[in-house]
């Protein structure tokens, strides 16, 4: 796959316009093994999270690419336990402000466990 096709560029710089180009390209099938459950999801999340840390993302960041597949799973996926249903209807009510402050929130919350 060639660099085009990544959301962080090679210098480590998030390409948030590239972040729904990523969650695209993931199969319906890997998608429903994420969201199969809350503990699969919050362990995708947190793995990813780590690996963007390592590449030397900030918090900032990695809320503003939580922003984006927090809004792409709203718009694009079936909330498969109350858990999602609840962070779906949360986001949809939320103002962009609030959005942002949710995805820290989301962010935070994978980190520290």
């Amino acid at each position: 796959m060639t660099e085009k096709n990544h959301a962080i560029h090679k210098d480590g710089e998030l390409q948030p316009n590239k972040v729904d180009d990523a969650l695209e390209r993931i199969s319906p099938e890997r998608m429903d093994s994420i969201l199969e459950n809350f503990h699969s999801f919050k362990a995708y999340l947190k793995k990813r999270i780590e690996l963007a840390e390592k590449i030397g993302l900030n918090e900032e960041e990695l809320a503003v690419a939580a922003e984006k597949i927090a809004g792409y799973l709203a718009e694009h996926a079936e909330p498969k336990n109350r858990e999602e249903k609840l962070l779906q209807e949360l986001w949809k009510v939320g103002t962009k402000e609030q959005q942002h402050q949710l995805a820290h929130m989301l962010v935070k919350f994978v980190d520290e466990e």
